[in-house]
């Protein structure tokens, strides 16, 4: 029986495996933010080039964001050699010699680096969760549901609308192992632990705080990017999540901008 020929890697194909990496602060991906500078495919050989929005954004959070590239587009079928660098930053040569090698993040900062970065992902996965949990519950609120007039904390995982919300956070719990059940509370944190008896408006302010601080995050670095890479913006997706009016504007395509 003669095998199946293995369809060749496309540009498209990186793109899309790209898409699913994320920033680690903004909880965004990569490619929706503009971070994707370039992707050359060559009879199955891939190379990548990421920029970020300054050259002193933080080393182990590029390390990160370019070792997981590195690691979706080598999980494609069919393809050879893939290289990912990352561009003008100020530890560039050294990400870059140590993705080359295999080295992980240990040996590649070596005494500078403390541990791994097991860690780190965790507490972004908290912040991520926390963050889509407010944003869930605020849809709520803000329609003036009855389900938030006993309080947050009475809200369960099926009394949410359907929709990116619901969505976004079903995918959070699902990172930190939560319960995706109808009747599991909403208002949990990254253990699914309630807050305690009288204290869930104090717990959701909390959260909102978080999300504050993730929505500004990512709006900042946007801008930071485009005006640090002329034409960048262009490769920017629209921000539904704490978007402010710049991002949307910058955004539109020039007809609608002139009208």
């Amino acid at each position: 029986m003669t095998a199946l020929a293995t369809r060749p890697v496309t540009e498209d194909a990186v793109r899309g495996a790209l898409g699913a990496v994320l920033d680690p602060e903004l909880d965004e991906p990569i490619t929706d933010l503009g971070f994707v500078r370039s992707v050359a495919v060559d009879d199955g050989d891939v190379t990548v080039h990421l920029r970020l929005p300054t050259s002193f954004c933080s080393p182990n959070f590029a390390y990160l964001m370019a070792s997981d590239s590195k690691d979706a587009v080598m999980a494609l079928e069919g393809v050879g050699r893939v290289v990912v660098e990352l561009d003008d930053h100020h530890d560039s040569d050294l990400i870059n010699a140590g993705l080359a090698a295999d080295a992980g993040y240990v040996g590649t900062f070596r005494h500078e680096a403390e541990h791994d970065l097991d860690e780190l992902r965790a507490t972004f996965r908290r912040k991520a969760h926390t963050a889509a949990m407010e944003r869930a519950l605020t849809v709520l609120l803000r329609e003036g549901s009855p389900l938030a007039e006993g309080g947050p904390e009475q809200v369960r995982l099926g009394d949410l609308p359907a929709g990116r919300e619901r969505d976004a956070l079903l995918r959070r719990r699902d990172a930190l192992g939560l319960p995706p059940d109808d009747d599991a509370p909403v208002l949990v944190d990254h253990e699914g632990r309630p807050p305690a008896p009288g204290t869930a408006a104090l717990f959701l302010r909390r959260a909102r705080a978080t999300r504050v601080s993730i929505d500004g995050n990512a709006h900042f670095c946007r801008g930071l990017l485009r005006t640090r890479y002329e034409g960048s913006g262009a490769d920017q997706e629209p921000r539904p999540e704490g978007a402010e009016p710049a991002d949307h504007h910058h955004l539109l395509p020039l007809s609608v901008k002139e009208s």
